[in-house]
């Protein structure tokens, strides 16, 4: 008979698969530091020494390092999603900007339309209280800060749609972007008439998963992100026209 008698599971290993988990889903993320071993311990309601196996055996497999006199961290586990010298390239051709865009247009309006279906009441309580920081921050005419919460928002109906690739995958992207390697975000949100056509379109997608509307929140996604592009590619003509006139500008000024 195919049975086998049942082996009792180390503590540590509990431990491990509980670790795993949360990194997996996106509820510790990369950078993160966990609680103190004191504390970490008796959260759950394991020994010291099994909280030590089960580090060791995290740190072992890349998903948490330690830093000295600092403590255990997440690790970064976004980083090897794309090499340097592909990054560098992304970062040095305009045609990336809108393959990226066209990329996260498709897989954001997913991802929304999955939010709406699947996510659950307090995916969207999240979603919605991101929203309300982002007219808040709107208000105050901050731009850093509506970029970050930009960010945020999207992070979260990807969070909302319950798939960990992609939740994995689209951080990557959004690591991206954070760090200008395709634009500056926050340029878009120092215009005054982009930033309110921006905050109505984030009020459309919000509307539309908090009313669990799978295709209306994909297309509120879909027309956003083509504004997006539309409103970098109108900057773009904007400064090559700009490059030529100060050109016209110098050779009369020598004239």
């Amino acid at each position: 008979m195919p049975f086998e008698k049942v082996q009792p599971e180390k503590l540590s290993t509990s431990v491990v698969r509980q670790i795993e988990l949360l990194i997996l889903r996106g509820i510790l993320r990369p950078g993160e530091r966990l609680p103190s071993e004191r504390e970490l311990s008796e959260r759950l309601g394991v020994s010291r020494p099994s909280l030590r196996d089960a580090i060791a055996d995290l740190q072992g497999k890349g998903l948490l390092s330690s830093k000295a006199g600092s403590g255990i961290y997440v690790a970064d586990v976004l980083g090897s999603a794309f090499s340097p010298a592909l990054t560098r390239l992304f970062a040095t051709h305009d045609e990336a900007v809108f393959d990226y865009l066209s990329f996260r247009r498709d897989m954001e309006g997913l991802a929304a339309e999955r939010a709406a279906r699947l996510g659950s009441d307090s995916d969207l309580k999240v979603v919605q209280a991101l929203f309300e920081k982002m007219e808040t921050a709107h208000a105050k005419r901050n731009p850093e800060d509506e970029a970050r919460l930009d960010a945020q928002f999207h992070t979260a109906i990807i969070e909302a749609s319950h798939n960990v690739v992609m939740l994995h995958m689209m951080r990557s992207m959004f690591e991206l972007l954070q760090e200008g390697v395709f634009y500056n975000r926050q340029v878009m949100f120092k215009q005054r008439t982009t930033r309110e056509a921006l905050l109505d379109q984030h009020r459309a997608i919000n509307d539309a998963l908090q009313a669990r509307d799978p295709a209306a929140a994909r297309a509120a996604v879909e027309a956003h992100l083509d504004y997006v592009g539309q409103a970098l590619a109108d900057q773009q003509r904007a400064d090559r026209n700009e490059a030529i006139a100060r050109k016209r500008l110098a050779h009369e000024t020598e004239s």
